[in-house]
C-alpha cells in the first residue's frame, strides 16, 4: 500500500475541513470559523451560533476577555463593581476584568446594564481601547472620533452595523476577526501580542492555531461523549462527513472544541511486529506486516519497547492516526473487528521473528468496504488481486475467501432490489485487477445491476443490506486520463510510446512487443496490482455536448458529472486543471464519456474547455 500517500491524504482531510482564511476575514464563514477557533464565540447547547441575534454588553465583555491576554484567566463570579450585577451573575468576573483594564465603563448611576444590547459605537470604543488607544489619540468628539479611527484600522470590514445600531453576533465575529489582524497603538499585530503565530503575510496563522488547539490522538474504548464535553457541529470519519453514531471502538479520535469538530480514523494494520528503529529500547518507527510506520505517541512507543507489552514476533494491531503514524497499539484479538473487502495486492516479505530467526510471510493489502486500505498477514493462503475476502481476527483463521453471493435489481428509494439499504451501508466497486473505489448510494441511484455486477453482499440483523462489493458496476475503479501523444509502431519491432495527463500530472509510458491501440483524446487506463498498465481503451468524445447542472447532455442521452470527473482548460498548447463552475460560461467544451458498458456508468470522465473566440 502506498502508505505515505494515504497518510498525507488523511492529514489533509483534517485541514480540508477548515476554511483557508484571507488576511482580512471579511467573509462571514471565515470570520466565524476564526473566532470559534480562538474560543471567542461558541454556540448554544445545540451548537447553533444564532448569528442574527443581538449581543448584550455582558456577552460582549466575555468575548472581549476571550480575545485578550486574560483569555486563560479565571473569570469566575463572586464579586461585582455595579449595583445591577449580583455577585452570582454569570458575567460578573468577565465584566470585572474589562472594567479594571479600562476597556469597558459603567454608567454614572453606578449600573453596568449587562442585558442592554451593545451599540456599534460602544463596541468600536472598546475595541480601540483594547488596541491601546485613548481619547488623547483621537481627533474630534465622541462617537465620530472613535468611529473614524475604528474604520481607518479596517475593523469595520465585513459587517454593516453603523452608528446607533446594535451589534449582532455576526457583526461581533467580524469585529474580533478583524481585530486579530489589526495593529496596536505600538505598531504590533494584535494577534502576536497574544502569543499567536503569524503567517508569511504578517497575519494570524490560522493553520497553526487550529493545529495547536486540536487535541488528540485518543483511542476510543467507550462512548465518545466520555471524551468530549461539547456537542460537535462537524464530524468526519476517514475524511468523509459522518455523525457521532458512526464512531466505533478503537477509532483514533481528534477534536477541536473551538471549532466544535471531531475527526475519527479507523485505519489499522494487523500483522507480525518484526523490527524497531533505532532499537526496541525507544522505538521511533516500527515494522509490522512488512511495512514501516512512524511512532507518533509516547504510549505507542512504550507499548512497543522493551518495557512494554509487545515483543518482536508478536502479532499486533497498529491504530493509525491522521498522519498515518502509530497512535496506539493493541493485541490483534483485542481489536477483532470484521472487515469485508477486495484484495488489492499480495507480496511476500522476509520478517524477523522472536529469537532472531527469519521467515517469509505473505502480506495482503485489502481495500475494505469502509473505503480504507488495510494491511494483513495472509498466513499460508494465496489470494489473487480482485478476490473478495473476509478479515475476522476473532476467528481461528483471520483471513478467508468470501463466497460469491449474487443479487440483481434497481437502486431506488433506499433499496437495492429486494433489500432495504442499511443507514450506514458500505459499498465498493472493484475490477478483477484489485482496483477498488468507495461508492455512495446516490452514485447508484436509478441504476439496474445484474448478477454479474455483485460479487458479495452481507445483511445485518434487521435483514438490511449492510455491505456490498460490486464488480464493474460504475467504472470508478479504473483510472481515466488524457492521451496527449500516442506513437505506435507495428512494423519489425512492435512498440508504443504514450504521454498521459491524469489528474493534472503528466506521465510517460512505453511498451515493447505490444501496443495499447490508443489515439489522442481520452482513455480508460486499467493497472494491475504491480502497477503495470494492463488494459486501455479510448473514451467516446461526445457530439455537441451541453452542460446543465451536474450533467452533460448529448443528443438524447445524459452523462453524469461524477466526483472523479477531471476538468481542464486548454490554453496556449497546455492543459490546466480547473473546476466545473469555472467553465460554465465563456467556454466551448469537449466531453469524453465512458460508453463502456457499465450499468452505472455513462459518466463524463474528462471535460476539456477552450475559451470561446470573440
Amino acid at each position: 500500500m502506498k502508505r505515505k500517500l494515504v497518510s498525507l491524504l488523511l492529514a489533509l482531510t483534517v485541514l480540508a475541513s477548515l476554511p483557508i482564511l484571507p488576511a482580512r476575514a471579511a467573509d462571514s464563514t471565515d470570520a466565524v470559523s476564526l473566532v470559534q477557533a480562538l474560543g471567542i464565540m461558541t454556540g448554544d447547547q445545540n451548537g447553533n451560533l444564532n448569528l442574527s441575534r443581538n449581543v448584550t454588553r455582558a456577552e460582549f465583555a466575555k468575548m472581549l476577555v476571550s480575545a485578550s491576554s486574560f483569555k486563560n484567566s479565571s473569570a469566575s463570579a463572586g464579586y461585582s463593581l455595579f449595583k445591577d450585577i449580583k455577585s452570582g451573575h454569570w458575567a460578573s468576573g468577565y465584566i470585572k476584568i474589562t472594567v479594571e483594564q479600562g476597556w469597558f465603563n459603567g454608567y454614572l448611576d453606578g449600573t453596568f446594564r449587562p442585558n442592554n444590547p451593545i451599540t456599534f459605537e460602544e463596541a468600536a470604543t472598546v475595541a480601540l481601547r483594547l488596541l491601546g488607544y485613548t481619547a488623547a489619540d483621537l481627533t474630534g468628539a465622541y462617537p465620530m472620533a472613535q468611529i473614524s479611527k475604528f474604520e481607518s484600522l479596517d475593523l469595520h470590514d465585513g459587517f454593516s452595523a453603523g452608528r446607533g445600531q446594535y451589534m449582532t453576533r455576526s457583526d461581533c465575529a467580524h469585529l474580533f476577526a478583524n481585530l486579530m489582524s489589526a495593529k496596536t497603538k505600538e505598531g504590533t499585530v494584535y494577534a502576536q501580542t497574544l502569543g499567536y503565530d503569524l503567517d508569511a503575510t504578517g497575519h494570524l496563522d490560522y493553520t497553526s492555531l487550529v493545529s495547536a488547539d486540536t487535541k488528540g490522538p485518543f483511542t476510543l474504548t467507550g462512548s465518545i461523549q466520555d471524551l468530549i464535553s461539547f456537542s460537535p457541529t462537524q464530524v468526519y470519519r476517514n475524511g468523509a462527513a459522518a455523525s457521532l453514531s458512526e464512531a466505533e471502538r478503537y477509532d483514533v479520535c481528534y477534536y477541536n472544541s473551538g471549532l466544535k469538530t471531531v475527526w475519527l480514523f479507523s485505519d489499522r494494520v494487523t500483522g507480525s511486529y518484526s523490527a524497531a528503529s533505532p532499537s526496541t529500547a525507544a522505538p521511533t518507527s516500527v515494522t509490522v506486516a512488512g511495512q514501516t510506520y512512524t511512532v507518533e505517541t509516547s504510549a505507542a512507543a512504550y507499548a512497543l519497547s522493551d518495557q512494554g507489552k509487545y515483543r518482536i514476533g508478536d502479532t499486533v494491531t497498529l491504530l493509525l492516526g491522521m498522519n498515518g503514524g502509530v497512535a496506539d497499539v493493541r493485541g490483534a484479538e483485542e481489536t477483532s473487528g470484521v472487515f469485508y473487502g477486495v484484495v488489492k495486492s499480495q507480496k511476500d516479505e522476509t520478517v524477523q521473528n522472536a529469537g532472531g530467526t527469519s521467515s517469509v510471510k505473505r502480506i495482503l493489502t485489502v481495500f475494505c468496504t469502509d473505503g480504507v486500505e488495510r494491511v494483513f498477514e495472509a498466513g499460508s493462503l494465496g489470494f489473487t488481486p480482485g478476490t473478495a475476502v473476509l478479515v475476522d481476527y476473532s476467528a481461528a483463521n483471520p483471513l478467508s475467501y468470501l463466497p460469491t453471493t449474487r443479487h440483481a435489481g434497481v437502486f431506488s428509494s433506499g433499496r437495492f432490489g429486494d433489500f432495504k439499504l442499511a443507514q450506514n451501508v458500505e459499498i465498493i466497486d472493484s475490477n478483477r485487477y484489485g482496483n477498488a473505489k468507495q461508492i455512495y448510494t446516490d452514485r447508484l441511484s436509478g441504476s439496474t445491476l445484474d448478477l454479474g455486477n455483485v460479487l458479495y453482499y452481507q445483511v445485518n440483523a434487521k435483514g438490511e443490506l449492510s455491505h456490498l462489493i460490486l464488480r464493474d458496476a460504475t467504472g470508478d475503479a479504473s483510472t481515466y486520463g488524457l492521451v496527449l501523444t500516442a506513437s505506435e509502431s507495428k512494423q519489425d519491432v512492435i512498440s508504443g510510446s504514450y504521454r498521459f495527463l491524469i489528474n493534472g500530472v503528466e506521465s510517460n509510458y512505453a511498451t515493447n512487443d505490444s501496443i495499447l491501440h490508443l489515439s489522442t483524446g481520452a482513455a480508460r487506463l486499467t493497472y494491475d496490482s504491480d502497477g503495470k498498465l494492463s488494459q486501455a481503451a479510448n473514451l467516446t468524445r461526445l457530439s455537441s455536448p451541453k452542460l446543465n447542472g451536474q450533467s452533460v447532455y448529448a443528443g438524447d442521452k445524459r452523462y453524469a458529472v461524477v466526483e472523479s470527473t477531471q476538468f481542464y482548460i486548454h490554453r496556449d498548447g497546455g492543459y490546466f486543471e480547473t473546476t466545473l463552475d469555472s467553465i460554465r460560461d465563456g467556454y466551448e467544451i469537449d466531453v469524453y464519456a465512458d460508453n463502456l458498458g457499465y450499468p452505472a456508468g455513462m459518466s463524463a470522465r474528462i471535460i476539456v474547455a477552450t475559451a470561446k473566440s470573440d
